[in-house]
């Protein structure tokens, strides 16, 4: 569907049901030079099963009208702009790798508008490799390679797609092959520079989940457990796969956040 976000049109995927308003939203945001289409498995499920669903396409990715933002707080700020453009007084945030920095970023700026958080493949901070970067900001396909070579683990690089005959770093690769031109350089970027995570994550008072892959070689599972003892009472869910979790272990991430859900539906229940 199409939302106008300060007057540019933006794109969310619904999950294959009408977006309703009145249900709890959750919110999908993607990583760098990616788009709504990473979170394919777990936007039909929630979508099916009594939640409304936004997988988003940031400024300039995908279907949504750019120009791209070339800050971690710029995306945020987007947004929680787009929560209220939705009619929605706030939304549960579900973001991977930048996404997740993003979710967490505007949970800590924006607390108002957003109900939790749960952050995949996220860490304290996101350097990216200077051969990474410059192939990324100059369009080199290099940097797509070495994305889908660092980003999946090695399983995936073997093969063990959920679905027969699919390849999962040949469907990565394609994703960021797709994006528009200078998307993979602009994102890598915002992570780069992005040095406010351990002091956001204090600010955050939300329930959090962090869903990180045990083989994750961009964002290593150690330093978002670090992430995740700032913020009280956050829950970990440990993956045995690398960073690209929505791909390489699709069920056991949609579990993960299945039953951060639960938690919270029983919570408020009680």
């Amino acid at each position: 569907m199409d939302l106008t976000v300060n007057g540019k049109t933006a794109f969310a995927a619904t999950g294959g049901r009408p977006f309703d308003p009145a249900r709890p939203t959750v919110i999908f945001i993607h990583g760098a030079g990616m788009d709504r289409t990473v979170w394919q498995l777990q936007t039909r499920y929630f979508a099916h099963h009594g939640m409304s669903v936004l997988a988003v396409d940031l400024p300039g990715h995908g279907k949504s009208e750019g120009p791209f933002l070339d800050s971690v707080p710029a995306m945020a700020a987007w947004i929680a702009d787009l929560v209220q453009a939705a009619g929605l007084k706030n939304a549960h945030l579900v973001g991977h790798s930048m996404g997740a920095l993003i979710a967490l970023e505007t949970a800590a700026s924006h607390p108002n508008q957003v109900a939790s958080i749960a952050l995949c493949g996220v860490a304290t901070e996101m350097p990216v490799h200077p051969e990474l970067l410059e192939a990324a900001q100059k369009g080199d396909h290099l940097g797509y390679d070495l994305v889908t070579s660092w980003g999946f683990g090695r399983d995936a690089h073997l093969g063990g797609h959920t679905s027969p005959g699919l390849w999962m770093t040949g469907g990565g690769l394609k994703v960021l092959e797709q994006a528009p031109a200078g998307a993979l350089g602009n994102d890598l970027a915002a992570c780069n520079v992005y040095k406010a995570a351990l002091d956001q994550a204090a600010k955050v008072g939300c329930p959090a989940l962090f869903v990180l892959g045990a083989r994750d070689m961009m964002t290593p599972a150690k330093s978002g457990k670090a992430l995740a003892a700032v913020i009280e009472g956050a829950k970990v869910a440990e993956l045995a796969c690398g960073h690209m979790m929505m791909t390489e272990a699709p069920d056991a991430t949609l579990d993960a956040l299945r039953d951060f859900y639960r938690g919270l539906n029983a919570k408020e229940a009680a």
